[in-house]
């Protein structure tokens, strides 16, 4: 095989690693936020569920305090019709005294709700502190995950990024801006076999002189249809599939 193709084939297979290596360290912020938001999300539900137990324990008192009005004005109206001499005035003092029964009556009744939605919200309450819980072991958890693998993807990038650079100073000069041009357009795949007579790149059927000139190994080829540099090696078939 060409030198300059095996110089190259190295060069390309450090690239590939380092991109891989870079792709991973890019999820790695991603996948803290998507914790972070999870267990965010958690505790913004349990803080609802206590906002709103808060909210039910204080209508529940604004109910007793008008139900201790009400009792107020039973016991003032009860002292007026003891010193009332007269019917028209006794049945008033009466009519008031059992509308404040009847509004009494009203507020037990949605006190009785309230009951019954502060017991629901208790248990909502406890559903969502234990998601929370969990979002935030799982939030801890994952996250020293993520640091220690994120120390280890930076570690192996620096010692690979090491020495990529003396790998493309051995790379012959006008090879290797070719090959840095091809990465720019084509991704990590620019240096390609030839395969039963077509581009490892492109797949595109290949002219028979460019196989020729891949089996002299003299010099560079490129593909006819993609421009990818091209190679071939003993084990590769060149024979054409129909």
């Amino acid at each position: 095989m060409l030198d300059t193709i095996e110089k190259l084939l190295v060069l390309q297979d450090r690239d590939r690693m380092l991109a891989q290596l870079r792709a991973e360290l890019g999820q790695i912020e991603p996948e803290r936020r998507a914790l972070q938001a999870k267990a965010s999300g958690a505790q913004s539900g349990l803080d609802q569920a206590r906002q709103r137990s808060r909210e039910i324990e204080s209508r529940r008192k604004e109910l007793e305090l008008e139900v201790a009005a009400k009792m107020q004005m039973i016991e003032r109206y009860a002292n007026q019709q003891l010193q009332t001499r007269k019917n028209e005035e006794y049945r008033a003092l009466n009519q008031e005294i059992q509308h404040c029964k009847d509004a009494i009556f009203k507020i037990e009744d949605q006190e009785i709700e309230l009951m019954e939605q502060a017991e629901a919200t208790q248990k909502d309450i406890g559903r969502a502190t234990q998601l929370a819980d969990d979002a935030k072991k799982l939030l801890d958890d994952q996250n020293a995950q993520l640091t220690a693998r994120e120390g280890k993807l930076k570690a192996q990038l620096a010692e690979l990024e090491s020495n990529r650079s003396e790998l493309a100073e051995a790379v012959e000069h006008s090879a290797r801006d070719r090959y840095e041009r091809l990465v720019k357009s084509k991704g990590g795949n620019v240096v390609v076999g030839v395969q039963h007579g077509v581009c490892g790149g492109c797949h595109m059927r290949l002219p028979a002189q460019i196989i020729v000139s891949c089996q002299g190994q003299q010099e560079l080829v490129s593909c006819t249809n993609c421009g990818r540099i091209l190679y071939y090696s003993p084990d590769m078939d060149l024979a054409v599939v129909d």
